[in-house]
């Protein structure tokens, strides 16, 4: 068995960030009664707040901003997009977002099944994420994976972002791992895949949206079942 250390990615790789935020988003939708305020086309906000939230995002692993401006400002630009200018609000809806957010338990199909096969061959699981760490951990507990990862590494902890190679030294210093016997797991080319290979450790894209790879990972998988062709 060439790698021994899993590490996986959380959010789009395993934890289906989109579905659960759409639920966490409907949630505040109907809460602060934003058809009232003239946001009645809850998926057309839902586009927008997608929009602002993947750019701000960006922004954040870049370095370009900081934490608490990307948690209020992604909801504060997507109200604006409604001509809804209102701080306040944003920042109310930002705190509820992510109280909610976490008790959301979508995970992507067969998850629990893989995890229970890799747990069955012995494999050491990780994570690593770029979350924020508190939020992370919870999402975790709740949907009922965190018996399955001996270490979860987070941006915070590690003070680094994916892809720069410090949060996976940090990573492989805690899961007591090497570089050869370990391998990325995630769905994001930018974060995942290109850490890895800055690091030198092998890859696995999980391409769930079938986009076309503008990283060279050393495996590509559509489905987390076709995990047990590798592992």
């Amino acid at each position: 068995m060439p790698y021994q250390h899993l590490f996986f990615d959380l959010d789009h790789t395993i934890w289906d960030f989109e579905m659960n935020s759409k639920e966490t988003l409907w949630d505040l939708h109907q809460k602060f009664h934003l058809a009232e305020k003239g946001i009645d086309n809850f998926d057309t906000f839902y586009d927008h707040y997608s929009v602002h939230n993947h750019r701000l995002w960006d922004r954040y692993t870049k370095g370009f901003i900081k934490q608490e401006e990307l948690r209020w400002k992604r909801i504060y630009l997507s109200l604006l997009d409604f001509k809804i200018a209102d701080e306040t609000l944003s920042r109310a809806m930002s705190v509820d977002y992510l109280d909610i957010l976490p008790n959301k338990t979508n995970l992507f199909p067969y998850t629990i099944e893989i995890l229970d096969y890799l747990k069955a061959k012995g494999y050491q699981m990780h994570l690593i994420t770029n979350g924020f760490e508190s939020v992370q951990f919870k999402k975790i507990e709740n949907s009922k994976i965190a018996n399955y990862f001996i270490e979860v590494i987070t941006s915070e902890a590690s003070n680094s972002l994916k892809p720069h190679k410090e949060i996976f030294e940090y990573a492989l210093d805690k899961a007591k791992a090497t570089i050869d016997e370990s391998i990325m797991i995630g769905d994001n080319e930018a974060a995942d895949i290109q850490g890895a290979i800055n690091i030198g450790m092998d890859s696995v894209f999980v391409n769930h949206i079938n986009a076309v790879p503008t990283v060279p990972a050393t495996y590509t998988i559509t489905h987390l079942k076709e995990l047990e062709n590798i592992l």
